[in-house]
């Protein structure tokens, strides 16, 4: 591993006055929020959940019918979870990219990839339709070796997607300098169906979408428990009940509400952090001016981009699971995190020494062993659900969505019948089982990223097993 782990003095001096806020949702156009439920009420369809797998499914619901009434609850404000605290990438893989829908549904890949592709399309769409003011661009995105032995990984891969007419392209060391000046990226594989986007101004874009649609949303209202009737569902919150012929779960990281659900999704902690503008000089140091989306081809990744105003975000590495699925946030604030990152973005870009962060902000992803999204449905089909993201939600949350009203409406879709829609991730064991063996995972990715990808028995076993760790 090229990066070191001990952070130096000018990383800790960079963080010296950061705020916590994530930089997203620090934004003076923030909506206020909406007032909360205050007594019982009935809908058609109640969505659990106001980040994009909620928006998404809102939207979509009031668009294919006007007439159903549709009520949204959130237990904070709109994009307060990993909605508003992502990097702001937009990638077309539902699969969690190519390699993993490859190895896990091999005759499915090029359907899949086919149906990513068609949502990335049809999330632009909508964002051009609404006039969604949101900083968003196709701009591909790029992963990158700081070491020789990835450069034979991404030649790999190029020619693992050949055969299903995915297209990648390999860049040398010249021309990823030509992308982004760096003395530690050796090259990289480029793929083009990504984007990046401010994620909070989309989720408040699509907030007022719904709204303007006739969506009722209650924030600040979190619901504790779902109770089955004759023909109904009964969501209790703190000062009122939803009585709904439908219910749709987008909870993600949250604790759920079925207790079915926490065998499937532990929260893993991701950290980010966000640099203070860069000078003419500190950009013409690094190049970067086409706002390519980056990461390193690591196990412990980091992935970074640009903003609208020139900043540069710089997050991952570190993925942090608590005992017994801890989740709060208490949990949102770690500062051996965030020096770490630092003193890796100084290795990645010693001539922006001097540069300041300004934001340093933590938040959970919603993590399954298979790294990609699942569905299921509950109370004889009256409650559907779908999660499991893993850090890849801002664009495939639609398409879950999709599919959850697939669910919800009887609707034989193309889609629905997938093996990828109709499986489920293996289970995660009980604690303590689950933390030791959620470390030892951690521990043997490191140990691979130190010794040339090479994995360890450890590794081979969860791979022979669809078992994984992932952020």
């Amino acid at each position: 591993m090229i990066y070191s782990h001990t952070p130096s003095h000018k990383a800790l001096k960079a963080l010296s006055d950061v705020s916590h806020v994530p930089f997203w949702l620090d934004d003076p156009a923030k909506p206020n929020p909406e007032s909360p439920l205050t007594n019982n009420i009935s809908t058609d369809l109640l969505i659990i959940g106001a980040g994009f797998a909620g928006l998404w499914t809102a939207l979509l619901a009031k668009e294919e019918n006007p007439n159903r009434d549709v009520v949204l609850i959130e237990a904070g404000e709109v994009a307060i979870g990993a909605s508003g605290r992502n990097g702001g990438f937009m990638d077309a893989s539902i699969t969690h990219g190519f390699l993993n829908g490859l190895s896990r549904w091999r005759r499915e890949i090029k359907t899949l990839h086919e149906l990513g592709v068609k949502n990335l399309a049809e999330i632009e769409s909508t964002i051009a339709r609404l006039g969604i003011e949101c900083d968003y661009h196709r701009t591909g995105e790029i992963d990158i070796a700081t070491e020789p032995y990835l450069l034979e990984a991404f030649h790999h891969i190029i020619e693992l997607a050949k055969p299903f007419n995915i297209e990648f392209q390999f860049l040398d060391r010249d021309q990823i300098q030509n992308v982004v000046k760096s003395p530690i990226f050796l090259g990289g594989v480029k793929r083009f169906d990504s984007s990046i986007v401010n994620p909070a101004q989309l989720a408040w874009g699509l907030r007022k979408a719904c709204l303007n649609l006739g969506v009722r949303l209650y924030e600040n209202t979190p619901v504790t428990k779902l109770v089955e009737e004759n023909k109904t569902v009964s969501a209790h919150t703190p000062h009122g009940q939803v009585r709904a012929r439908r219910v749709a779960l987008a909870t993600n990281a949250f604790p759920p509400l079925l207790k079915r659900i926490k065998y499937y999704v532990i929260p893993v902690y991701d950290y980010v952090l966000m640099t203070e503008p860069l000078t003419a000089s500190q950009r013409d140091s690094i190049g970067w001016r086409g706002r390519e989306g980056l990461s390193d081809g690591n196990n412990q990744f980091h992935y970074f981009r640009t903003t609208a105003d020139g900043r540069i975000l710089w997050g991952g590495f570190d993925a942090i699971y608590h005992w017994n699925n801890g989740f709060g946030t208490h949990l949102e604030n770690r500062p051996a995190s965030f020096s770490l990152l630092a003193e890796h973005f100084f290795q990645a870009f010693p001539s922006l020494e001097g540069i300041r962060f300004t934001h340093a902000w933590g938040g959970a992803i919603d993590t399954c062993s298979r790294f990609s999204p699942f569905w299921g449905s509950a109370h004889h089909g009256k409650t559907a659900y779908t999660m499991g993201y893993t850090g890849l939600g801002v664009g495939a949350t639609r398409f879950g969505a999709q599919v959850m009203l697939d669910i919800l409406d009887n609707k034989k879709s193309a889609r629905a019948e997938l093996e990828f829609v109709r499986t489920k991730p293996i289970p995660f064991p009980p604690e303590p089982l689950r933390s030791i063996g959620i470390n030892l995972s951690r521990w043997s990715l490191a140990q691979a990223d130190n010794n040339q990808g090479k994995e360890n028995l450890w590794l081979k076993v969860m791979d022979k097993l669809g078992l994984g760790f992932d952020s």
